[in-house]
């Protein structure tokens, strides 16, 4: 916990964008090849020292996760759903052959940094705490292999809604010049690569008007995977399809929240399966969601032959999607699948 004589943050909450902005402290751990994570501790919030032979500089091998916490209606801080963050970052770790965080080291670590910096955290329906827990292969490493010693590091900071003012209806670009990932490849993990190759995509797709990219499977172009950084929802009648999780698809927590939700508290027929581009361009509703948009409408659709326009502002099911997944993360409806977990500031 901070020192009680430190001076509060100056922060301009109504103003609050989605941008980094520092804070106290950070949460530091570190391994070596063949042992186990040591105990971490919390740290000053600033620049870290790498040498240039590190394994994440040199060949990628780092994985991360994104989470939020928040001020709830009850006047309680909480966490949504960090055990499958937890769990998810152990699945990116094994796949590049770093060693996993054990959950409960995971959530200490998060819990703590939250904690440290809880006048951080924006009022009620000013934003939230963006959490970012990273591992990173720091060893000297030259030749293609892991590393000989690991960094977890987990930063936080305030963040307003992903959107300022009205929720937009995104203009989506279906690119078949690029695909996210292989499939069999790293897709099913939070690993930085990934990222690293869609901002190309990104830029080209905003440089012309768009919001985002709609990347298709790299076995069936006919099918779509995802967003550059959200998965996709479309809806048509009571029937709510997503992408399977075919291996080339980030896990999403916001996916699999909006999947029980339709399931549990609106009825819908949900089926995670193949979904076509025609099944997006012919629904009542498409929409995209993950931690940093929540939930968000898509309204118009452009391939390399059509354009077609679903809505010019949020459609009525996207709109009760995004309302109840909120409610719940502020404690204003109750959480029937116990996803939140509050912390003890005091």
């Amino acid at each position: 916990m901070k020192d009680i004589d430190v001076m509060e943050p100056q922060i301009d909450w109504d103003n609050l964008t989605f941008s980094h902005t520092p804070t106290r402290s950070m949460y530091r751990a570190t391994c070596d090849e063949g042992g186990e994570w040591q105990e971490g501790s919390i740290i000053p919030f600033g620049n870290i020292e790498l040498s240039p032979v590190a394994g994440v500089l040199n060949y990628g091998q780092g994985v991360f996760e994104g989470m939020k916490a928040f001020r709830t209606a009850k006047d309680r801080t909480i966490l949504f759903r960090p055990e499958m963050n937890a769990k998810r970052l152990q699945s990116s770790a094994k796949r590049l052959c770093i060693p996993p965080i054990p959950e409960e080291m995971f959530l200490e670590a998060v819990e703590q940094i939250v904690k440290d910096n809880a006048d951080y955290i924006p009022p009620l329906d000013k934003g939230s705490l963006y959490i970012r827990p990273v591992i990173w292969g720091t060893g000297p490493v030259l030749g293609v292999k892991p590393s000989r010693s690991y960094t977890f590091i987990v930063y936080v900071s305030p963040v307003g809604h992903y959107f300022q003012g009205e929720i937009p209806c995104l203009h989506i670009k279906v690119t078949n010049f690029y695909h996210r990932v292989a499939h069999k490849g790293t897709g099913a993990a939070k690993a930085i690569g990934n990222y690293a190759a869609s901002l190309y995509p990104l830029k080209l797709a905003k440089e012309h008007g768009f919001n985002e990219v709609m990347y298709l499977n790299a076995q069936n172009e006919n099918l779509v995977d995802e967003l550059g950084a959200a998965n996709v929802f479309t809806l048509k009648g009571d029937t709510l399809l997503t992408p399977g999780l075919s291996g080339s698809i980030l896990p999403g927590v916001t996916r699999d929240s909006t999947i029980q939700i339709a399931r549990e508290i609106l009825g819908l027929d949900v089926k995670e399966t193949d979904v076509t581009v025609d099944d997006f361009l012919t629904a009542d509703e498409v929409f995209c969601a993950g931690t940093a948009v929540v939930i968000c409408p898509i309204g118009r659709i452009t391939t390399d032959d059509d354009s077609v326009e679903l809505c010019t502002e949020m459609g009525p099911m996207t709109a009760n999607f995004r309302k109840i997944l909120k409610d719940i993360q502020l404690e204003r409806r109750e959480d029937v699948f116990d996803w939140l977990r509050p912390l003890d500031l005091y």
